[in-house]
């Protein structure tokens, strides 16, 4: 038996059907869809300043990947295979307004996503917590990503706030 998205009906592709329909967010009025990257196969150990940054950006309206603040999750990844994972993953690159990458744990996966979003003409602001240089040179050399560098937790709320309004202006 198939669901309507075409996949095989099951608990996982019920919610994926949802959240390809954005049912999960009602932003209403400015609210924006937020798309937030953060490593989970490459690694856990941010998972705490995720879910601190995910908090922080609800206050603009929907964090579509507000799994990847999730303690419970991961290096292994979450439900679904990956075929449905790009395709909710990419539907939702498709409909945000914004998106906000946290890159000091190096992933091959929010790598990706960045690209993607780029290719779509999607604003893209990237936060590095390093002091190290070591952001990889194709995301601090690309004048289409904006590179925010950080080293204090403050700073990087202070900078994610300065973006976030910023975006919003130019939403309403």
């Amino acid at each position: 038996m198939t669901g309507e998205n075409g996949l095989p009906y099951n608990h996982y592709n019920d919610a994926l059907r949802q959240d390809l329909n954005f049912e999960h967010c009602a932003t209403g009025g400015s609210g924006m869809k937020i798309y937030f990257c953060g490593s989970i196969r490459g690694g856990r150990a941010d998972a705490a300043l995720y879910r601190e940054m995910i908090e922080f950006l609800k206050q603009y309206g929907c964090v579509l990947t507000e799994h990847v603040g999730d303690a419970s999750l991961t290096d292994r990844g979450g439900d679904g295979t990956n075929g449905e994972i790009w395709r909710r993953d990419t539907a939702w690159l498709k409909a945000c307004d914004i998106v906000i990458a946290e890159c000091s744990q190096p992933s091959l996966g929010v790598g990706y996503e960045i690209a993607f979003a780029e290719a779509l003409g999607k604003p893209v602001h990237v936060f590095y917590g390093k002091s190290d240089g070591r952001l990889s040179a194709m995301l601090a050399g690309d004048p289409q990503i904006s590179v925010h560098y950080y080293g204090e937790k403050e700073t990087l709320f202070t900078r994610l706030g300065t973006v976030m309004d910023a975006a919003q202006r130019r939403k309403v």
